[in-house]
Order: structure tokens, then sequence, then C-alpha cells
């Protein structure tokens, strides 16, 4: 009954190419790793951020690896494996055999893990099954950061699919300030960062500038440093950090997470277009 859920869930996908195909598995056993986890107290300690969650909750077009978390307060006591018990045993029941590999490090703020299965593709009914040699795995990030900057605000969404569970998330204002923290602080280039940040602007999110301002005192280029954050400010970092960018080889990060029909639209992705979209970040 567990095995048929998840294929008639797949089978909605209509996917057209095993890329596409692999993209929905891992999506939805995303949700099922989210409501295992809205079984225990996680999502009273942590909110869920990051491109999975505007996926999920928000409709982003395009798919995302990881499940990004981060703490409602500061704990750096905070211990994964407790929560990757819980997991093992609730995906057992949907036919997966995790292999769980925590890389946690107490040094560390952020606690990360790794899910890993290779039974699912058994189990299903792939219209892209590979003609020889193994199936494809299938892999799952989490992070969760245990030190997280201060000033974000949360809410809560229920997750309809495998079965209703609630889900604590940062707010839209919350996630975009850690979006534009990424697109000016993350050390290397990553086009679906430019891809969320398109989202955002033609949604006219307004930013958190309270909780960007500490993410950036808290780590980046500007750690340690009081800086006036406002819209002013963003723009101006925004715009310096467009025209530095290879939009060819931002063009390559996302073209894999979106779908066919969508590819035509990465064409549009220049200088001129990301400086047009900045002028987008509401006033107010």
């Amino acid at each position: 009954m567990s095995i048929q859920l998840i294929q008639d869930r797949l089978d909605r996908y209509a996917c057209r190419s095993s890329l596409e195909e692999d993209q929905a598995v891992r999506e939805i056993s995303q949700e099922i790793v989210l409501a295992g986890l809205g079984r225990t107290d996680f999502f009273k300690r942590a909110g869920f951020q990051g491109g999975t969650c505007l996926r999920i909750f928000r409709g982003l077009n395009r798919f995302s690896e990881g499940l990004d978390f981060a703490l409602l307060a500061p704990d750096s006591s905070f211990a994964l494996p407790p929560y990757l018990e819980t997991l093992t045993r609730e995906l057992a029941a949907y036919g997966y055999e995790f292999e769980i590999e925590d890389r946690s490090n107490a040094a560390q703020a952020v606690r990360k893990a790794f899910l890993k299965d290779d039974s699912m593709g058994s189990l299903l009914r792939l219209s892209y099954r590979p003609a020889n040699g193994p199936l494809r795995k299938l892999r799952i990030k989490l992070e969760v950061d245990t030190r997280p900057p201060a000033g974000a605000a949360y809410e809560t969404k229920v997750l309809d699919f495998p079965f209703p569970s609630a889900v604590c998330l940062l707010d839209l204002p919350s996630l975009f300030a850690g979006k534009i923290h990424a697109l000016l602080c993350r050390e290397y280039m990553k086009g679906r960062d430019w891809y969320d940040f398109i989202w955002y602007t033609a949604h006219r999110t307004p930013i958190q500038y309270g909780l960007l301002s500490s993410a950036l005192r808290q780590n980046g280029p500007w750690q340690g440093q009081v800086i006036a954050v406002d819209r002013d400010w963003c723009v101006n970092q925004l715009h310096q950090k467009i025209t530095s960018i290879n939009w060819q080889q931002a063009r390559r990060d996302v073209q894999r997470f979106i779908k066919p029909p969508e590819l035509p639209s990465l064409a549009l992705w220049s200088p001129e277009f990301f400086l047009s979209q900045c002028e987008k970040l509401p006033t107010d």
C-alpha cells in the first residue's frame, strides 16, 4: 500500500526523462522525510528553509537536492542521530532501506547527514529504468544550522503528502534574506541561487533586513562588521556581484533542475537582465 502511494504520486509527475524521474522520486522522498520529522518534536526546535522549502510550500518551479533547516534558537548540543533513527523506522514503512551517513562535527555549527537508498528503484515502476547496470541511487542531504542568525520569523504550513503533517518554516521575507546572504557570501557561484532570486523579485517579496544584517555579521566578507543594511545597500552589492558573474556557467548549473519548456528563458540571463530584476526589490 505504501509503495503504491509513492507510485501514484510519481505517475502524476508525468516525467519525460530519466533526470526528471530521478528528481521526482527524490522530491517525493523529501516530503516523506519531512512528514517523518513532523512525527517528532523536530519542528518545535527547527524551521525549514532553502530552495526545497520554496519548492514544496511556495511552488518554485525548479527541483532541489537537499533539506535545509535552522534551529529556532542556538543550541550547540543539538544532535541529529535521534531524529535519523526515527526517520529510518518511518521510511522503512514505505519500502526505503536508507543508509544514513551522519557527517556532523561538534565543532561546526551546521550538522550534516546524507540519506542514501538503492532499494526504491527496484520497487517502483520506472519509465526510464537503466537498460543495464545498477539502478540509480537516491541521495538526500540534510543540514541543520545550530547557530542561526537572529531575526527570522516563522510560520506553520501543513504538508499533505504522505499524510497531513505540520511543518515550521521561515516566512518569505526571512527566506529571501537568507537567499540574499547566499548570493553575496557564498564562496562559489550557484546558478540556482539566481533562479530563486528571480522568483522572489517576481513576487515582490520584501527582505527581512534584520535577519540579513545578523547573517552578514556572522558569516561572510562582512563578518564582525556593523553595516546599515537596507534596500540601497543590497542593490549596490548585488550590482557588483551581478557584473562579475559568468552567466553561461550559471545557466549550466540550473538547467538540470528545471523542465525543458523553461530552458529557453535561461537565454535571458545576463548582467542587464539581473540588474533590472534588482529594481523590483520593494522600497519599504
